[in-house]
């Protein structure tokens, strides 16, 4: 049967026969190499890291290695709370006994150096350790190791110091457990995501697929996708740190790519055969056309990623490492293993049928052409309201706030070191265990008044609580405790600064920034939690307009060896930017003004820093996806001679069911992750859930359509050199079409 909208294809290539005509051998290499990569990287979480959130090179970080190296002091990161019964106080010679017991074991303890306690503590260091309420104190240490191997510590810590003793309540608390406690439940939530996703994804795919085992074969290539990323990023983590939260992006890209291009290649293969082509041929063109989509989107999604390298975060970059990954190996098992079984299956793929065959539409009957033809003959009236949609939805993102995880991204409920920063920022005025710390670097032989006159004027800044320095303890301009040895090594000084105010609020950036531009006196490093932030968003700001360029520039010349155009790469840029934004105010008026907090239990906070760079690589890439999608069928289209009117309603026609439902199970798969009890983790799947649902309906839907429509023949146009250049090394399923734009614009467009 011939179609004469149908593009005429040159001969088999060597790659589809030689998957043709080795397919059950194809498959058994697969299934091994599967199994390999699944048993390889089936311990990968183990050696995964948590953290990952600073900058090597930044300041604070820089700080944190000064104080260990020089004076074998570590910033606190273990908080021990001790809750007095009722009717009791700290003081209480019962609590004090309790206290000091523990006290005297956390010391035994090795690799934990207690810094500070309040029953060992004198003036007013003593004073900041002891809550308003008089009912709860602190003890502050440090545990050895470092943020990315320490969980096993805090696992066999838990049992002996978080418990109640004679009446007196002890819960463990800081940086280390809240690193712990994200970890821990990281894990349980990504176990809950995929019970909940994968059933109902394979119920979805019978649902769209009508068969059994047409819709195993998308979680076959998610499959095939998620061991080998898992097996890829066992590799990478023994050469380098990765992050354990690249496994929640592994999981969801793997089973929504493998659904992707799964939902592509059997529809198109399906096509064929309903055309009247034998299983060989069928196959054949499958891959030269479809197949030719998925490579192309592909290397889209894992370029949009590759701009997360630019930024010095182990966290951003292993993002990079597992989405590369499990991008590359999807769009390998829809290349080759999918049209091996395709080859052997053949018509068998609709056994065990669940959902009677709808009878075929006519071509231009279908829902998808109607609306393309409705939005075509109004392109200004339909388009703008959607524009202005999106547009509004991203009037949030201008009030943004970002922020470094903390304890507050997980529930009390779920968190101990939660329970512990609530105690410590509801009850206690100086916060110890948020100080800012100043390395002085080389002083050199300068007189000790002078440090010490820099400690003093230091304490007089607003919010500040006290400075410990090495000549004492500094509180509003007056030195208040005995000189402290400990805080001098050579040339060398440190000192802390304690603030009264949460280190990650505005109030403690601006001291960050105040304190470094005070004269000292001589170079200096200023580290600590609100140093650490103040950092991460310098480091971030400086990398932002590189990334962007990245991003924009690889998309662009990918969309033009696949189009052949210069106007329809800049368009989707244009497009996917605006509905990005959309996608990222949308995520400022939920997850920090607040909106739907109960339903979703999380608290309102700042947004996490890192997770918008990753949300836009990977809603980029996947908008993407679904633009080559669209694109490919387009300009099969219009490279037959339909004017381009009719190519885009006839190529949203034979995209816009794959699409939606593509969109559609990969929404599924991310808002499993809504489940979470992390809340950047809720914010990662319900913003790429609402990102491929607004891209699938209302941008490829409406905005394309509109926009193809205004600028007709125009959406071909690129100067003659790039034409040349495009007919040289563009790619392409058959011979070399005529120059589009010596082409007569057809009729049928007017009729639209």
């Amino acid at each position: 049967m011939n179609d004469p909208q149908r593009p005429a294809l040159g001969p088999e290539t060597w790659f589809d026969r030689l998957i043709i005509l080795n397919a059950r051998w194809v498959i058994v290499a697969s299934v091994l190499l599967v199994a390999l990569a699944g048993g390889f990287g089936s311990g990968v979480i183990s050696k995964l890291d948590g953290g990952g959130f600073d900058d090597p090179a930044s300041d604070s970080s820089r700080a944190a290695r000064e104080l260990a190296g020089t004076f074998g002091y570590q910033v606190p990161n273990l908080t021990l709370l001790v809750r007095a019964p009722s009717g009791d106080t700290v003081d209480t010679p019962s609590v004090v006994a309790a206290a000091t017991a523990v006290l005297t074991r956390l010391k035994a303890e090795p690799g934990v150096t207690v810094q500070g306690a309040y029953w060992t503590a004198a003036g007013a260091v003593k004073s900041s350790l002891r809550g308003t309420d008089g009912n709860q104190a602190l003890v502050l240490a440090h545990l050895d190791g470092d943020e990315n191997h320490i969980d096993d510590r805090i696992a066999a810590l838990g049992p002996r110091y978080d418990r109640t003793l004679t009446g007196v309540r002890f819960v463990l608390g800081g940086a280390a457990q809240v690193n712990a406690d994200i970890n821990n439940q990281v894990g349980a939530d990504l176990t809950r995501a995929e019970e909940i996703a994968v059933p109902l994804t394979l119920l979805l795919l019978m649902l769209v697929f009508g068969s059994v085992v047409a819709a195993l074969l998308p979680l076959l290539v998610g499959g095939i996708a998620i061991a080998g990323a898992f097996a890829a990023l066992t590799v990478i983590a023994a050469l380098t740190d990765v992050s354990v939260f690249a496994l929640n992006l592994t999981t969801a890209m793997g089973l929504g790519l493998g659904i992707d291009y799964a939902l592509l290649i059997v529809s198109r293969f399906r096509e064929e055969v309903e055309h009247g082509h034998p299983t060989p041929h069928a196959v054949s063109i499958t891959v030269r056309t479809a197949g030719r989509t998925v490579m192309f989107s592909a290397a889209t999604i894992a370029l949009a990623l590759s701009a997360l390298f630019v930024f010095p975060m182990y966290f951003l970059r292993s993002f990079a490492y597992a989405g590369i990954a499990v991008v590359l190996i999807a769009a390998a098992g829809a290349l080759v293993t999918l049209p091996a079984m395709l080859a052997v299956l053949g018509p068998r793929i609709d056994g065990w049928r669940v959902v009677p065959r709808r009878p075929a539409t006519a071509l231009g009957g279908g829902f998808w052409f109607r609306l393309a033809r409705l939005v075509m003959r109004r392109p200004v009236l339909t388009g703008a309201p959607v524009a202005l949609l999106l547009l509004a939805l991203g009037v949030p993102f201008l009030h943004v706030d970002f922020g470094l995880p903390d304890d507050q991204v997980i529930p009390a409920a779920q968190s101990q070191a939660r329970v512990v920063g609530d105690a410590v920022r509801d009850h206690f005025t100086a916060l110890d265990d948020q100080a800012l710390t100043v390395v002085l670097t080389n002083v050199g032989a300068a007189d000790p008044a002078v440090v010490s006159d820099y400690a003093l004027r230091l304490s007089r800044i607003p919010d500040v609580s006290r400075v410990d320095a090495p000549a004492g303890t500094a509180v509003e301009g007056t030195l208040r405790a005995a000189a402290d040895p400990s805080r001098s090594s050579g040339s060398a000084r440190y000192l802390t600064v304690v603030l009264d105010v949460d280190s990650a609020g505005a109030t403690a950036q601006n001291l960050v920034r105040e304190v470094r531009a005070r004269p000292a006196p001589g170079p200096r490093l200023v580290g600590g939690p609100a140093a650490e932030l103040v950092d991460a968003k310098a480091s971030t700001r400086a990398r932002l307009v590189p990334a962007i360029a990245i991003v924009a520039v690889t998309t662009f010349l990918l969309l033009f060896l696949f189009t052949g155009s210069v106007v329809l790469p800049f368009k989707a840029l244009v497009i996917n930017a605006v509905s990005i934004a959309g996608v990222f105010g949308a995520m400022v008026w939920v997850f920090q003004d607040g909106h739907g907090a109960a339903l979703l239990g999380f608290t309102p906070m700042p947004l996490s820093l890192t997770m918008p760079l990753l949300m836009f690589c990977v809603a980029f890439g996947l908008s993407m996806d679904y633009e080559v999608f669209l694109l490919g069928r387009i300009k099969e289209q219009h490279d037959t001679g339909a004017d381009t009117a009719t190519a885009v309603a006839v190529g949203l026609e034979r995209t816009g069911r794959i699409v939606t439902a593509a969109a559609a199970l990969l929404a599924v798969t991310f808002l499993a992750f809504v489940t979470s009890r992390v809340n950047f983790i809720q914010m990662f799947g319900l913003g790429l859930a609402l990102a491929v649902v607004m891209d699938a309906t209302l941008v490829r839907g409406v905005l394309v359509p509109a926009l193809m429509r205004v600028m007709g023949e125009a959406n071909w146009w690129a100067p003659r050199p790039l034409r040349q250049l495009h007919a040289r090394i563009g790619l392409s399923e058959g011979p070399p079409k005529p120059d589009v734009h010596h082409r007569p614009v057809h009729t049928e467009r007017d009729r639209l």
